[in-house]
């Protein structure tokens, strides 16, 4: 792909001195002939390409997207569909704010009931499907989310009609109900269209009656919507017949001046041209690529799998995404409930988050593991570029909500010392299986209290999967092309191979800090910290060890408590020795939490004693 990448910018370096001169016209004439105006002067939204009013010249927009001017109103008319006034032109994300007012005066339900707002431009930013039901009396049986209405306008003396969700369950509504028709369509365009219930969009659209459509005309407004991301004009040169980006330009009364580049930014502009072309002709290749690459994975899985799941299913068993437990790196995490009522935690993966890996690495881990100490994978769903993951519900959340609490007689004291020892048994166990008990090593290289959930009996199980990496049993090295992992956890070898080579041993360091953090009930590097200067927490427990001081806690123990706190802070001392070499494995540690205190050696100084609390840095700096 550089090699690609190299001659693409070489051919373009090469041909920009002799067509740059012609392309600088042709842009200038563009936006002279082509400039951006309103409807009724300041009101309106601002149209310029690949919009234009239809008494401008064809170049001037891209085919399909004609406007035009009623009075102060901007208009859109829409072939076989009607005239809508529009409020606001969305050119970064592609959408156009249409209002349906003058056209639906009485009833916008009804008549949205009977069109299709879809063209080869312009289609519904989201589709919602609702029924009519019809009902001959009210009804009060029903929850609140089930039924909308009953609709006045559509209603009458001997009929009244209620929408409902499509794919509601027949079993919750009336049952002298009758369905009047289906298959409708609900277009909005709310940011939080996973939390909003049925009720909620159909309030919201016989209120304000303002759908948002977005336009396509590829390549030409793809190409715009790059532009305008990068704060900058999008235009139509005719001599390539392709959309461009404005540059460069800057405004002197009505003339228009190119600034003379030199030959480092003219190479920079060059570099933004490829990466547009780039952009424009594998995004959609790379999307369809992703598909391909999930679809093949999941068509090859034929280990005792979990049950692939519609998004149908999905919307179903979180109730429409109501109950949100949470928002990870990945995406948000909802409460579910299965159709025979066992309750489970839905991950939604963002789709802009990677290509498909993250979903592929947790179905390929977690999918074909069973194991008590991690967390189990019930089902998924993959419908196009929509991913989601089914797990477990852990009713007692993640063990960092209680390590870090600042209330000892609360969450933080519901997890005594021998409590947090069988917590980080259960997690080395967990470990362990991972690293010596599948047929294929998998190391998680995310180990950290967030990652670490809790049942009902507080029993510890390893969970969220996406950086895991699968290598063979025997195979002591991994290749890694970048750092993976949190910060404050990730070993550091991760960050530079002078430290050593990356292995199952990275997951043993994040599991020391990990357990430095249980025994101290704080962060190792706190961002509460107010100076610097403060000593490093994991160097303060080695010294008070080394002394033979007590480790000075902010909860009070009895000495048994004290015993295990040590052993715990002495494995996880062994557990993060900069040198991989030097830390034990994960069968060795779970040896050293079943023996006692007494059979423990110190290990050796994991850093650099005068270096103090900036050993955190040198991480962040390598």
């Amino acid at each position: 792909m550089f090699k690609v990448l190299a001659s693409i910018l070489l051919f373009l370096f090469f041909c920009a001195g002799s067509k740059s001169t012609a392309f600088r016209n042709d842009d200038e004439d563009f936006f002279k002939n082509c400039p951006p105006s309103r409807c009724g002067g300041r009101g309106g939204p601002k149209i310029r390409y690949p919009f234009r009013l239809k008494s401008r010249p064809p170049i001037c927009g891209a085919p399909g997207m004609e406007l035009s001017c009623w009075g102060s109103d901007t208009v859109l008319v829409l072939p076989q569909l009607g005239t809508y006034n529009v409020t606001a032109i969305d050119y970064v994300n592609g959408g156009i704010t249409i209002k349906l007012w003058d056209s639906w005066p009485r009833c916008p339900l009804q008549n949205l009931s009977s069109i299709n707002l879809t063209t080869t431009v312009y289609q519904p930013r989201v589709n919602e499907e609702f029924s009519l039901l019809g009902c001959p009396r009210e009804d009060n049986t029903s929850s609140g989310d089930d039924l909308i209405g009953p609709i006045e306008c559509m209603s009458s003396a001997n009929q009244l009609i209620y929408a409902v969700d499509s794919e509601a369950d027949v079993s919750v509504l009336p049952s002298d109900c009758m369905v009047v028709s289906k298959g409708h369509i609900i277009p909005f365009g709310s940011p939080h269209y996973y939390e909003m219930t049925l009720r909620e969009r159909v309030n919201d659209f016989m209120k304000y009656r303002d759908p948002i459509l977005s336009w396509s005309v590829p390549p030409i407004t793809h190409i715009c919507q790059v532009c305008e991301a990068a704060g900058k004009d999008c235009g139509f040169r005719s001599a390539s017949n392709q959309s461009f980006c404005r540059t460069d330009l800057r405004i002197h009364g009505s003339h228009v001046k190119l600034i003379a580049a030199t030959s480092a930014s003219a190479l920079v502009l060059l570099l933004l041209l490829v990466i547009i072309l780039l952009y424009l002709y594998t995004k959609s290749d790379k999307e369809r690529e992703t598909r391909l690459k999930v679809e093949k994975f999941l068509s090859t899985y034929t280990t005792t799998k979990p049950t692939r799941y519609t998004f149908s299913e999905v919307k179903k068993m979180t109730k429409r995404f109501k109950n949100k437990l949470g928002q990870g790196g990945f995406g948000s995490v909802y409460k579910g409930e299965l159709l025979n009522g066992v309750p489970v935690a839905v991950k939604m993966l963002e789709r802009s988050k990677g290509d498909g890996e993250e979903f592929i690495n947790e179905v390929a881990t977690i999918g074909r593991i069973h194991h008590v100490n991690v967390v189990r994978l019930l089902g998924f769903c993959s419908e196009g570029t929509t991913h989601a993951l089914i797990y477990e519900f852990m009713s007692n959340e993640s063990l960092e909500k209680y390590i870090f609490s600042r209330d000892s007689n609360g969450l933080r004291g519901a997890l005594r010392m021998q409590k947090l020892q069988q917590i980080a048994f259960g997690i080395a166990r967990g470990i362990e299986y991972l690293h010596q008990g599948c047929n294929q090593r998998i190391l998680h290289f995310d180990i950290k209290p967030h990652n670490i959930l809790l049942d009902y009996d507080l029993n510890p199980k390893i969970s969220d999967f996406g950086l895991a990496k699968l290598c063979s049993r025997d195979q002591s090295i991994v290749t890694m092309t970048a750092a993976r992992g949190t910060m404050g956890y990730i070993a550091p070898e991760m960050y530079s191979r002078n430290f050593g080579t990356v292995s199952y041993k990275s997951d043993v360091y994040s599991f020391g800090m990990l357990v430095l953090e249980m025994v101290g009930g704080k962060k190792n590097a706190d961002p509460e910290i107010e100076s610097q200067n403060q000593i490093y927490f994991p160097e303060w427990v080695y010294d008070q060890l080394i002394n033979g001081q007590d480790l000075g806690l902010e909860i009070a123990m009895t000495e048994s408590e004290s015993e295990i706190a040590k052993k715990l802070a002495i494995v996880a001392l062994w557990c993060i020795q900069w040198n991989p070499t030097e830390r034990p494995s994960m069968t060795r540690v779970m040896q050293m939490l079943m023996g006692d205190l007494q059979s423990l050696q110190m290990p050796p100084k994991p850093f650099v004693s005068s270096i103090g609390h900036d050993s955190t840095r040198i991480l962040n700096e390598v």
